[in-house]
């Protein structure tokens, strides 16, 4: 280009970051979770060409994880908003002041009271599987990190789909499954005093929806298991015991070892997870060490 073309240029138009794209090693063969991204500055305005790539990468990979990203909530909440409209946690409490976008993912408390949801990821789950639209995906960003615990392990739903029996694929081929986010509350209540108790205005807010076991991804047309422990409640259409010993089949062969990716965060980390492609688990933080994250939640489609 130009100098003369160079300067006929709006002061604001996006220009070409030097981002690095590298593939993280993970799993021992099918699974392709993880990779890095290097080099991205949210301060400029994001080219659209270098937003394919991310992009790309995110299907590609199923877990980005952005190193050194220092940006404000308000440039995560722009950024996130590239790929779709926010979801807005049911726990409003536990938003960031002046972003309900920012969910706050924290054990920390102050004045006798938690900032955030201390216990989230508890159990495998895929983000907001329990509503109709379920999650595109979810970006976390490191506040404040443990000295030591804290690690969010990944599982590659693609990965235990393609190597189920084939009788077992073809028993679960059309069936449909129920997700509520009330599944386990009560249960991680009784655990932590800090999980607040829901109103009926909440509880309103999140009846359950019944979802594909087996769904296609709208973009790769790649085809996962889709049902958690979390948040999966029952096989419709199966006697109990039947649906019972089914979910138990899948929820252990969906979280081997083979399938999983262990994240250990670093300060500044910003991880953006493919919620139609992985299932996620937070691995725990002493209770004594302070932990914080913002999380944004990206609208994903009808589950086919």
């Amino acid at each position: 280009m130009g100098l003369s073309a160079a300067l006929d240029l709006p002061a604001s138009a996006p220009v070409r970051q030097n981002i690095d794209i590298r593939p993280l090693t993970s799993g021992s063969g099918r699974s392709r979770l993880g990779a890095e991204v290097l080099g991205l500055d949210l301060s400029k305005p994001l080219a659209d060409a270098d937003f394919r790539r991310i992009h790309q990468a995110h299907l590609d990979h199923h877990v980005l994880v952005f190193r050194d990203l220092r940006i404000t909530p308000a440039q995560q909440v722009e950024f996130s908003r590239r790929f779709g409209p926010l979801q807005i946690h049911v726990l409003s409490q536990f938003a960031l002041a002046g972003h309900p976008e920012i969910l706050i993912v924290s054990n920390i408390k102050e004045n006798g009271q938690p900032i955030g949801l201390g216990d989230a990821g508890h159990y495998w789950h895929s983000d907001l599987s329990y509503v109709e639209k379920p999650s595109l995906g979810s970006m976390l960003h490191a506040q404040e990190l443990p000295t030591e615990g804290g690690d969010t392990l990944f599982a590659d739903q693609h990965a235990a789909y393609e190597v189920l029996p084939e009788k077992t694929k073809q028993r679960i081929a059309h069936l449909r499954a129920e997700h509520s986010y009330l599944c386990k509350y009560e249960e991680l209540r009784a655990r932590s005093p800090w999980r607040p108790k829901l109103t009926p205005e909440q509880i309103a807010k999140v009846p359950p929806h019944v979802h594909s076991v087996v769904r296609t991804h709208p973009e790769t047309g790649c085809q996962a298991l889709f049902v958690s422990e979390h948040f999966t409640t029952r096989i419709v259409g199966l006697p109990e015991d039947e649906s019972r010993a089914l979910l138990d089949e899948l929820f252990a062969h969906s979280t081997r070892e083979e399938f999983v990716y262990r994240h250990r965060w670093q300060a500044h980390d910003m991880v953006f997870w493919d919620n139609r492609s992985v299932m996620h688990l937070a691995a725990g933080t002493p209770e004594q060490l302070r932990r914080k994250l913002y999380r944004t939640t990206i609208e994903g489609d009808i589950v086919f």
